[in-house]
């Protein structure tokens, strides 16, 4: 595997663990989700993103907040 590959392969399974993540956090509701991305926000580590690096963090803060924007607008 060349490393190009690599570094698809390493997208893809970090796109993965945030989208489980993502789908746990939303899974509790939405009071949850805001309360999620207000912790992640400060700095705070929550129990879904434990195992998640800094990146995947990111990708996950901006997925909640995607998500909430949605219900946001109604």
């Amino acid at each position: 595997m060349n490393k190009r590959e690599e570094e698809q392969r390493s997208d893809a399974v970090n796109s993965l663990t945030v989208a489980r993540c993502v789908e746990a956090i939303c899974n509790c509701g939405c009071n949850a989700v805001r309360a999620t991305i207000t912790a992640l926000e400060e700095g705070h580590e929550v129990s879904q993103s434990a195992a998640l690096t800094p990146q995947e963090l990111q990708m996950l803060l901006n997925e909640l907040k995607a998500v909430m924007a949605v219900y946001d607008e109604r």
